[in-house]
C-alpha cells in the first residue's frame, strides 16, 4: 500500500468544520451516528484491568506506566471499556487526549466511552481524525468553560460535530497505511533521540572528568580526604563553597531589572530560556557574571551564568565568585555531576525537595589556579559547543519528523491525499 501524492479524482464541498472540500465519494455524517456514549457500570471487586488516557501516548493500562496497582480502590462509578472503544478525556480532549483503546478495561468516569454503532466502521480511522490539529480546535469550539482548564466537551456537543466519512475500505486502507508509517517515523524519531540523549552523556561526562582531574591526564592525584571528591589533582586547594563564592540575598529594589524564574533556566545545559511570564513577588537582585543555582529539585541542574543584571525570582540562589574563582569554571563547577549529586542527596522535602544555603556554603570544594581554571573553561566551551552543535541537529530532525507525522495524518484523514 502507497502513499500518492496527488489528490483524489474529484472532490465537492464540504459541510463540516474540517476541511472546505472532501473527496466526492465521502460522506459527512455526525459522530453520534457513527458511536454510542457507553455507560456500562463496572462490576463491584472486578479484576479488570484500569485504564488511563493520555494525550501523548493514548490509552494504557495505568500498571505500566505508573507505580500502583492496576485496580482502582473502588470502581463505583467507573466505566466499562472493550477493544476497540475510542476514550475521551472530557477536560482535555481540546488538547488531544482522546485515543483508541486495544485493552479490555475499567476507566475513570472522567472519561467518555465511544462504541461504534457498525461493524462498516473503522474505529483506527477515526482514532486518528479525532487526534489531529484541526480535531483539537473544533472540540475546543464545542466544549464549555469560563477558561481554557475549565473547558469540557460533553457527549450532546461531541455528537453533534459532523466528520467526513470514507468508504469502509478507504478507512481501512488509511487506517492500515497510517499505522505502519508511524512505525517507521516513530523508529526514526526513536533512534534520533537516542543519539541525542548519548550526546548528552557524552557532554556530561567531559565536564565531569574535567573539573574534577583537569586537562593534564597524568597529573599526580592526591586524597581529597572529603567522600564526594575522592582523588583530586595534587596542586588543587580545597575550599569551603562560602569561601570562594558570596552568597547574595539583597532583595532587589530596582523595578526595571528583569525577573527571572526558574522556568528560564533549562536543566544540565546553562542554557537561557526566555518566556513571557509574569512573575510576582521580590526577588534577589543579581549581576553580569553571577551564578544563578536553583535550590528545588537541585537533580534538575538548573544553573545559570548571568548574562546581565536582574531580578532572580523564586527558589533561586544567587552566588557572586571571588577572585580565587572565575565565572565560567564556577558555571562548568556547578553543572557537574558529583556536585549537583551531593547536593541532592541533602534535600529535605518529598513532593517538594529543596537544599538549604547553610549545607552549600559549608559544601568542601576542590579548585586549580585561576590560569588553569580558564583553560578548563575555554576548552569546555569549545568542546561543548561542538557537542551542542550536534543535539541542536538532531533536534531539529527529530522536530521535523513529528511535524511530518501531524501533516501527513492531518492530510490523510481529511482526504487530501490518496491512499492506494
Amino acid at each position: 500500500m502507497n502513499l500518492r501524492s496527488k489528490p483524489y479524482e474529484a472532490y465537492r464541498v464540504s459541510h463540516n468544520d474540517w476541511v472546505d472540500q472532501i473527496p466526492s465519494e465521502w460522506e459527512e455524517k455526525r459522530v453520534k451516528d457513527l458511536f454510542r456514549l457507553v455507560t456500562d457500570n463496572a462490576p463491584i471487586d472486578n479484576d479488570h484491568e484500569l485504564l488511563s488516557l493520555y494525550a501523548s501516548i493514548g490509552v494504557r493500562p495505568r500498571k505500566d506506566l505508573e507505580a500502583r496497582g492496576n485496580k482502582a480502590s473502588s470502581t463505583d462509578g467507573y466505566w466499562l471499556v472493550k477493544k476497540g472503544d475510542i476514550v475521551v478525556n472530557k477536560l482535555l480532549a481540546w488538547m488531544g487526549s482522546v485515543g483508541l483503546s486495544d485493552f479490555d478495561g475499567v476507566t475513570s468516569p472522567a472519561y467518555d466511552v465511544l462504541r461504534k454503532t457498525s461493524k462498516t466502521l473503522d474505529e483506527r480511522y477515526f482514532s486518528y481524525l479525532f487526534r489531529t490539529e484541526i480535531a483539537k480546535q473544533i472540540f475546543k469550539k464545542n466544549s464549555r468553560g469560563i477558561m481554557d482548564m475549565r473547558l469540557r466537551l460533553y457527549f450532546d456537543k461531541l455528537g453533534a460535530i459532523s466528520v467526513p466519512v470514507p468508504p469502509f475500505s478507504t478507512q481501512q486502507a488509511i487506517a492500515t497505511y497510517i499505522d505502519a508509517k508511524i512505525v517507521q517515523l516513530d523508529r526514526k524519531t526513536d533512534l534520533l533521540g537516542q543519539k541525542a540523549a548519548q550526546y548528552g552523556k557524552l557532554k556530561q561526562s567531559l565536564i565531569n572528568e574535567t573539573v574534577t582531574r583537569g586537562l593534564d591526564k597524568n597529573v599526580a592525584m592526591k586524597d581529597s580526604g572529603v567522600e564526594w571528591l575522592g582523588k583530586v589533582p595534587a596542586t588543587w586547594s580545597l575550599n569551603r563553597h562560602k569561601d570562594i563564592f558570596k552568597f547574595v540575598s539583597d532583595r532587589c529594589v530596582n523595578p526595571s531589572l528583569a525577573k527571572i524564574g526558574l522556568e528560564n533556566i533549562e536543566g544540565k545545559t546553562g542554557r537561557f530560556i526566555p518566556t513571557e511570564s509574569e512573575f510576582d513577588g521580590d526577588g534577589v537582585e543579581f549581576q553580569k557574571d553571577d551564578i544563578l543555582f536553583g535550590k528545588l529539585r537541585p537533580y534538575l541542574a538548573k544553573v545559570y551564568l548571568a548574562e546581565f543584571n536582574g531580578n532572580a525570582v523564586g527558589d533561586i540562589f544567587v552566588y557572586r565568585p571571588t577572585r580565587s574563582i572565575t565565572s565560567y569554571y564556577a558555571k562548568y563547577l556547578m553543572l557537574s555531576e558529583r556536585y549537583i549529586d551531593v547536593i541532592n542527596s541533602s534535600t529535605v522535602g518529598a513532593k517538594m525537595p529543596r537544599v538549604s544555603s547553610d549545607f552549600i556554603a559549608n559544601l568542601p570544594v576542590s579548585t586549580p589556579t585561576i590560569s588553569e581554571q580558564q583553560a578548563i573553561a575555554n576548552y569546555l566551551d569549545e568542546k561543548t559547543a561542538h557537542i551542542d552543535r550536534i543535539v541542536a541537529t538532531l533536534n531539529t530532525q527529530i522536530d521535523q519528523l513529528k511535524e511530518l507525522r501531524k501533516t501527513l495524518i492531518n492530510d490523510i484523514v481529511t482526504g487530501k491525499i490518496k491512499v492506494v
